[in-house]
């Protein structure tokens, strides 16, 4: 950036009209005629002998600044520097308070390139007059050419509080907070210069990567491209167009433009990072981590590169590899806590909670608020099963914020809780945490089967069935709740044991088992308990009563009996089919198939049972678990009810698709039954499903 010669002229000029008077009117009047033929020559440009007059008019006049000043100002403008600053050397001897002879000498060192010259002449210059503002922005020129962008930036601002309309400022003042990367402010100034002359406007490069690093990319495209017209080769202009349409997501064409920089300038290292971002963005992880190992081997020391391959690796699940990256990356910066928080959670995906919880709580040493990191390690004691800290944890993050999932995650806890009191037989704390989970919203039949584990072991039995029923019927196929309880069923109603007092010395205790009879012809996998006249009396009322209720529609309160009944009978499979024959016609499958599936718990090999329950999967749509019921009933009883479980079995195998299944089936049904409507109209399906 050179000062052009019609600005020396104008600080000439300027001298002259300061100080020319008085000097003139000192000098001799031999001299002064010398002085003016010396300034008609140099206005004919005869500067030799313009130059040949003022040095025989210093000859006569030698103590005259004026003749130094115009001979300096000669000798500068055909180039001969050195004459020229030795000449304003004198003119300083004779009046050092001359701000502009400064300006002069500072003028001639910055088209010398002797920079700190320059600056060290324009400072002087605004020692002694700083009200002459054109020096700032001569000053600011010298400090752009020296790399001092800020001082430059201070200087050209100062300049233009004066002349706002000077362009070349304007320019000079943008490049420079281009320069030390104040984008807002560069985009700011080229935005004055392009509105003011958008024609002529030339910066096209420098407005485009402002409005690109001020989040202006549309915008930023259009000059960039500019730029690429005016120079192709100008691999800046093309690198910011890449991150342009990089940073808009058109991937494609910013991979385009970053092939064209590195093919120009392959070994462009500094490149290559943001190159393989974009790489990997595009799910070209193979490209993008060579590209990765390229820009770390420029660039050993910059984190950037192993975080960069880390999070790819991560992405990718190899948390091994992702790991190794991340602990370079920390060794170069140990203090990097979204470093710590990424390996906190590769160690935390791949299981190793131990080393999760190291760097989650490094990690809350530094900052001890932060919410996600908390709950991450909240999940990491859970996973370890330390569940009194998890459960801790979780609440005091629900006390700052009430999330589903931290909700969701604290129940579970407290159910794991509960399962660990009660396997170490802390019952009453096992069932106070079961009972906060349930109100916290937790819902899953495993808090009820805990507490029916709990309540067992408390010998609160009734509430112990209770539990047992509402986790089968939430879980109905967790096969562990239903035997458990079918066990615990069995165990309060085992065989009653009566032992003979020892008649003679020696003799063997007889032991007899008293048993009930069956109340259904239906044989029983195991036998009833012994029950009281009154008991069994008043259970045959409430049942009685219930068969009236249920004959009358009124099924509510058929239930009520029923369940009356229960609590005296508790294995009464019948009873407890007839429930699920009201919730089946009322239309309620699921508690249909939860009394249903007691039924078969109790007896086994209850053929009403099992064909009822597989009646209740068909209207749930539920054809495999069907299809299993109607085979148990013919595995228990071929010939049930004239072959109808054939029937039932062929109509859930045809939904299913099973054609030949279905037919062979329905063969075997039209065997067992007699009625011809029926048979002629199973004829008719066989023909369809073996067309």
């Amino acid at each position: 950036m050179k000062i052009k010669k019609n600005l020396l002229t104008a600080i000439l000029v300027s001298t002259l009209a300061i100080s020319g008077t008085n000097v003139q009117a000192q000098m001799s009047p031999q001299a002064s005629v010398l002085y003016q033929e010396a300034c008609s020559a140099e206005h004919q440009q005869d500067l030799k002998e313009a130059i040949s007059k003022l040095e025989e008019a210093i000859e006569i006049s030698g103590g005259e600044a004026m003749l130094y000043t115009k001979l300096a100002g000669i000798y500068a403008e055909i180039d001969e520097y050195d004459k020229a600053l030795a000449n304003y050397q004198k003119v300083i001897a004779i009046n050092p308070e001359d701000a502009f002879i400064y300006i002069s000498v500072g003028s001639i060192y910055e088209n010398q390139g002797k920079y700190k010259d320059a600056l060290d002449a324009y400072n002087k210059a605004l020692d002694i007059f700083p009200e002459y503002k054109y020096n700032y922005f001569n000053i600011g020129n010298v400090q752009y050419q020296l790399g001092n962008y800020k001082e430059a930036v201070k200087n050209y601002s100062t300049f233009l509080e004066t002349y706002s309309g000077h362009s070349e400022a304007r320019e000079n003042l943008a490049n420079s907070y281009l320069a030390i990367k104040d984008f807002k402010n560069a985009e700011k100034q080229y935005q004055i210069i392009y509105d003011k002359n958008p024609d002529s406007f030339k910066d096209q490069y420098g407005y485009g990567i402002s409005l690109l690093n001020t989040n202006q990319p549309d915008k930023a495209i259009a000059f960039l491209e500019k730029a690429i017209e005016i120079d192709a080769e100008n691999n800046a202009a093309h690198l910011g167009l890449a991150q342009a349409y990089q940073d808009l997501g058109k991937n494609d064409i910013a991979y385009q433009q970053y092939q064209i920089v590195l093919k120009n300038v392959p070994n462009l290292d500094n490149v290559r990072l943001d190159y393989a971002n974009l790489l990997a963005s595009m799910d070209k992880n193979t490209e993008a981590l060579e590209q990765y190992n390229m820009y770390i081997k420029a660039f050993p020391n910059d984190v950037k590169g192993y975080l960069a391959i880390a999070a790819i690796y991560q992405d990718l699940k190899n948390y091994d590899k992702a790991i190794e990256n991340y602990l370079t990356a920390q060794e170069k910066d140990p203090n990097n806590i979204e470093t710590k928080k990424s390996l906190a959670n590769c160690y935390h995906n791949k299981k190793d909670y131990y080393e999760a919880l190291r760097y989650y709580d490094e990690i809350l040493d530094d900052q001890p608020e932060d919410f996600n990191v908390r709950f991450n390690k909240a999940l990491a004691l859970h996973a370890l099963k330390q569940y009194e800290q998890a459960i801790t944890l979780y609440k005091d993050l629900l006390n700052i914020k009430s999330e589903k999932s931290i909700k969701e995650n604290l129940n579970n806890a407290l159910v794991s809780r509960g399962h660990e009191l009660v396997e170490d037989e802390e019952y009453k704390t096992a069932i106070s945490t079961f009972k906060e989970a349930i109100k916290g919203g937790y819902n899953d039949g495993y808090v009820y089967y805990g507490m029916a584990k709990a309540y067992k072991g408390l010998g609160e039995n009734s509430k112990a069935s209770d539990n047992y029923e509402k986790a089968i019927s939430i879980n109905p196929e967790k096969t562990l709740y239903s035997a458990e309880y079918s066990d615990f069923i069995s165990s309060l109603y085992a065989p009653q044991v009566t032992v003979q007092t020892l008649q003679q010395p020696g003799e063997l205790p007889q032991i007899n088992l008293s048993m009930d009879t069956p109340q259904t012809n239906t044989p029983k996998a195991e036998t009833k308990p012994a029950t009281s006249p009154v008991a069994i009396k008043k259970n045959e009322d409430f049942i009685a009563e219930g068969d009236k209720n249920y004959k009358s529609n009124n099924y509510d309160a058929a239930v009520k009996n029923y369940q009356d009944a229960l609590q005296l009978v508790p294995d009464d499979e019948v009873t407890l089919l007839k429930i699920g024959n009201i919730y089946k016609l009322k239309e309620d499958n699921t508690k249909a198939i939860n009394f249903y599936q007691k039924a078969i718990i109790v007896n086994p090999d209850y053929t009403d049972g099992w064909f009822n329950l597989g009646l209740a999967y068909a209207n749930e749509n539920n054809l495999i678990e069907s299809e299993k019921s109607f085979e148990k009933v013919i595995e228990l009883d071929s010939d049930y009810n004239f072959g109808y479980a054939y029937y039932a079995l062929a109509m859930a195998l045809e939904h299913q698709g099973k054609k030949s299944e279905a037919v062979k089936n329905y063969k075997t049904f039209i065997k067992h039954n007699n009625d011809k409507d029926l048979v002629a109209s199973v004829q008719e399906k066989i023909k369809e499903l073996q067309h």
